[in-house]
């Protein structure tokens, strides 16, 4: 399979999964394209035109011809400079690696993954809490993020991968709404009435199993077994943790739950406040499952040689819809 093509099913796959409607995405691809459309030619050369047909700006080609044909990939939950390096040596010593895939953005694709943001707003209103509140509360917190990563040495890892050649993909916000949906269905269909069964339904799941074995198990950080749960919340696609004021919105639609990858200690703190329980799905874990799901999807178009590399480890899926 070609680069452009396995880049093409991540992103199709990914908005499949998305919490956005289709008509919704559309949408936003024909206003990113109206904007396009309106800038003078010679503002023209610094827009994103990936972000014409993917809404997904966590998600790029990073490195390597579109035209590549790809057989045997390297995949980790992060692909930094020292990954970079062991596939490099890993290369020379025989092994064949066409491409190496991260699941956290890198370049161009960390510069604005913010904009991904977005779709938490359709993730909150969902649940029932107002658009005006949800776009306000979002847009703070969003503008937050922007400011911290601006700062930041997006390239770095880019440049290292053009020396050595190595072919670079990243795929974030996709996968993390394939483990969203997951995990939903998985809910959906169990029912648990306390968090006691959230949990053990958690760790019946590969990569959760994988995961405790190895000393980050899913873990109970407000409430306990017997806390009883009638409406939850799954906090796991948009890019990064919401704004910390949402809690208590959510909570005032009956929200009394909330399964997330990870929570700073000031999200930690307002869910206590806001009497909401908080299971923690191990983040890595987390990555994992949607990592994998998204490999077994691009495996049914196509047959790979996949290595583990950088805390990724391959897990199938297969009958999972």
């Amino acid at each position: 399979m070609k680069l452009k093509a396995i880049y093409q099913e991540v992103i199709k796959r990914g908005i499949e999964a998305d919490i956005r409607s289709k008509k919704e995405i559309d949408c936003y691809l024909k206003e990113q394209k109206e904007s396009y459309d309106r800038l003078d030619k010679n503002k023209k050369e610094f827009f994103d035109v990936d972000s014409l047909s993917n809404p997904f700006a966590d998600t790029r080609i990073l490195n390597g011809s579109p035209e590549d044909e790809i057989k045997n990939v390297i995949v980790g939950v992060d692909i930094n400079e020292a990954e970079l390096l062991l596939v490099n040596t890993l290369r020379e010593k025989g092994t064949k690696i066409d491409l190496a895939i991260s699941h956290h953005p890198q370049g161009r694709a960390y510069a604005n993954f913010y904009e991904v943001m977005d779709l938490q707003i359709a993730t909150f209103s969902s649940e029932g809490v107002s658009l005006s509140v949800s776009e306000n509360l979002l847009k703070e917190r969003k503008s937050e993020i922007e400011r911290r990563v601006h700062a930041a040495n997006h390239q770095k890892v880019v440049d290292m991968a053009k020396w050595l050649k190595v072919d670079l993909l990243c795929m974030h916000t996709p996968c993390d709404n394939l483990a969203y949906q997951y995990i939903k269905k998985l809910m959906d269909k169990e029912k648990p009435k306390d968090i006691g069964a959230i949990v053990e339904i958690l760790e019946g799941v590969a990569e959760y199993k994988e995961s405790a074995k190895n000393n980050n198990p899913v873990a109970i950080t407000i409430g306990n077994k017997n806390s009883r749960t009638k409406r939850m919340h799954i906090d796991f696609t948009g890019g990064t943790e919401g704004p910390v004021n949402i809690y208590d919105k959510l909570a005032a639609t009956g929200i009394d739950t909330i399964i997330a990858m990870h929570q700073s200690e000031e999200h930690f703190k307002k869910c206590r406040e806001c009497n909401i329980n908080v299971v923690i799905a191990p983040h890595i874990a987390s990555d994992n499952l949607g990592v994998n799901i998204m490999l077994d999807h691009l495996e049914s178009k196509e047959k790979f040689e996949i290595y583990e590399l950088g805390g990724f480890r391959r897990f199938s899926h297969k009958t999972h819809k």
